[in-house]
């Protein structure tokens, strides 16, 4: 569906007079198309600067839309200025599905970007993507709905194929409460799982209850708990968590405060159950602290690259990212514990040049797709 953009006397003329341009026939003005400051490189952006596009021949010739439906406080984190600026500077332009019509009915789109819950938005987007096979979703709903499970999350991770990498991946032992969690001390247990344990609800829905962390160091606590849940055995790890945020073939790391190393002694003198705030949050960032290099140390690039791939192939997905310990004491023996999809980009550095990146690299191997037919 690339459009191509108007030339000559006239049009310049009206892009001097105008900021912004058509997408699809849609006029974009006003909040996803105004400057707010400057691209972070140097430049300071006024509102009366003319949007010019230049430099490649893309740029020149194509545009390239993307339908967005995100909820408002995803669309206020990820729909930065400083992104919105540099997509324009590669004919990219941002447009709002318009939830209260057909989606059919809106666009033409190049691609459409969406993170909202609810099985009737999955209908609507999976109708879509039989019907529009020329616009690229990110990501297949049926994809997305299985990492929203804790229990079907992490399946399959232990048995991929990184026996050539410098690291290898596992997953905490773990078992799913459904209900009655005051017998499940006896099933986990039974399933050898050792206290104490790491309790997280086994739905990702989008609430912040849905991020709680609990952990319980005996048999009784468990019985304070409300499933459905899932139980995770825990895994010494320095208090450091690795972040891997993947966008398409991109990786970028960084690294967390997590939770610290429990001793045994204080395995034998605590008991109850505990809770933690969301321990991966930005404010919980190391970078400037003083660490043991053996525990701060960045996982090996060459693992990360092959754990995002076959990742990427076995839950068919383009943008999520990977919450990864290492196991205290050892080198590279990792353990995944959480995966997120479309998380919050905005706490991985350079990511507005990322996704713009990403994005034109789509719209090319289109090109070259159509070009090829």
């Amino acid at each position: 569906m690339f459009g191509t953009l108007a030339s000559g006397e006239l049009e310049t003329a009206r892009l001097r007079r105008d900021l912004g341009f058509s997408c699809g026939g849609i006029r974009m003005e006003g909040e996803n198309m105004v400057p707010q400051g400057g691209d972070g490189e140097g430049e300071q952006v006024n509102e009366t600067v003319p949007f010019q596009i230049q430099q490649h021949p893309f740029e020149q010739t194509q545009k390239l839309v993307v339908g967005y439906a995100l909820t408002p406080k995803k669309k206020k984190s990820f729909l930065q200025p400083k992104l919105e600026v540099l997509a324009r500077r590669k004919g990219i332009c941002f447009v709002p599905i318009d939830l209260n019509r057909p989606l059919s009915e809106q666009g033409p789109f190049d691609i459409v970007l969406h993170k909202l819950l609810g099985k009737e938005w999955q209908d609507v987007i999976e109708d879509y993507q039989k019907k529009h096979q020329e616009v690229t979703v990110l990501d297949p709903p049926g994809a997305i709905q299985r990492i929203h499970n804790r229990q079907s999350m992490l399946q399959g991770l232990a048995d991929l194929n990184l026996s050539d990498c410098s690291g290898s991946i596992f997953v905490p032992k773990q078992m799913v409460v459904l209900k009655d969690s005051a017998s499940s001390a006896d099933r986990a247990i039974e399933a050898g799982l050792k206290f104490p344990l790491l309790a997280k609800p086994l739905w990702i829905d989008g609430t912040a209850k849905s991020h709680q962390l609990f952990l319980a160091y005996d048999r009784r606590s468990l019985a304070e708990l409300d499933p459905p849940l899932v139980l995770q055995e825990f895994v010494n790890h320095g208090g450091v968590m690795f972040k891997v945020f993947v966008v398409g073939d991109t990786i970028k790391v960084v690294r967390r405060f997590s939770l610290p190393n429990i001793s045994n002694c204080e395995k034998a003198k605590v008991d109850g159950v505990f809770q933690f705030p969301r321990v991966s949050s930005a404010a919980a960032s190391v970078d400037n602290a003083d660490l043991d290099p053996s525990v701060a140390e960045l996982p090996p690039k060459p693992f990360l690259e092959a754990l995002a791939k076959e990742l990427r192939i076995l839950l068919g997905l383009r943008l999520f990212n990977i919450d990864m310990i290492r196991e205290h004491g050892s080198k590279n023996v990792f353990y995944v514990i959480d995966i997120n999809y479309f998380p919050g980009y905005a706490k991985m550095p350079d990511y507005e040049q990322v996704f713009v990146d990403f994005f034109h690299d789509m719209a090319q191997a289109k090109q070259k797709k159509r070009h090829c037919k």
